[in-house]
């Protein structure tokens, strides 16, 4: 595999500005160009010499360089922003057949229909719509489709609730999704100075890897959904207050919990029996 070519390209920043492209607000961009950062991003990616990797919003690619240097068998990135066409269409060209661009919104794009039977996704996910596109892919995971693994860069806040254990204040609808799931932790933290603009808040890489024993056991993933989006919803009041007429008995409850209180197992019982 000849890196070359991949080596010889001008600093991302450099590429940025001759392509006369600046992050865009509205579609919460904010750019990354620390080599050693998405370097390390990009090897936290696992068996990234064997696997077909899904990136989100490259922007001006700085993270597609790194995976493509670390190796990845085949990248494919989704942009919504065809500004970033100057960039990507080279970095296409040196890449030698391993990365495709697909100019879309990736909350539109099927990616059964993409011709790959397994992938793995990473990417520094646009703020505005990365928790959507997150759910979306467990979704996914959890009725059957080959993601073998999520490396992905989110609000600090929003990895914290991505990971959060029953009882902990940041225990929420994101938490019990992703631990009915997957095997989720935090790698490590991203500085908000590494990025450009420099955004408000800190951020964090998280790891999430599908875990089929346990989506074995679930039900029905749309009926869990439906049930936390009802219960935390109303996340101050008690169970039985929310869904009335229920035996909370055969849950091993009194009804008188809180959402944040009732651990994921159980919501998976309930959504079987309430929903």
């Amino acid at each position: 595999m000849n890196m070359e070519k991949l080596k010889s390209l001008p600093p991302v920043s450099e590429m940025m500005r001759a392509a006369g492209l600046e992050p865009k607000k509205q579609l919460g961009q904010n750019f990354l160009f620390d080599l050693n950062l998405t370097g390390r991003i990009a090897r936290s990616v696992p068996d990234i010499k064997k696997t077909t990797v899904i990136e989100i919003g490259p922007g001006p690619a700085g993270l597609t360089r790194a995976l493509l240097l670390e190796g990845a068998k085949q990248v494919i990135a989704i942009e919504k922003d065809k500004n970033t066409a100057p960039i990507l269409s080279e970095l296409v060209e040196c890449a030698e057949g391993r990365l495709t661009v697909i100019y879309e919104d990736a909350l539109k794009v099927d990616f059964s229909k993409l011709g790959i039977n397994d992938y793995a996704i990473c990417s520094n996910l646009p703020y505005n719509v990365g928790t959507e596109l997150f759910i979306n892919w467990l979704k996914r995971a959890a009725k059957g489709e080959q993601i073998k693994s999520m490396t992905l860069m989110f609000q600090r806040e929003v990895a914290q609730r991505i990971i959060a254990k029953v009882g902990n204040e940041q225990y929420g609808r994101l938490s019990v999704f992703t631990d009915l799931i997957a095997d989720a932790k935090i790698l490590f933290d991203v500085p908000n100075t590494a990025f450009v603009p420099r955004p408000k808040v800190q951020s964090a890489i998280v790891q999430v890897i599908p875990n089929k024993e346990k989506i074995k056991k679930i039900y029905d993933i749309d009926a869990v959904e439906r049930l936390t989006a009802k219960l935390f919803g109303q996340r101050r009041k008690m169970i039985r207050g929310i869904i009335s007429g229920v035996d909370w008995e055969q849950f091993g409850l009194t009804g008188s919990e809180r959402a944040e209180k009732i651990a994921p197992e159980t919501f998976a019982q309930m959504a079987k029996v309430l929903i």
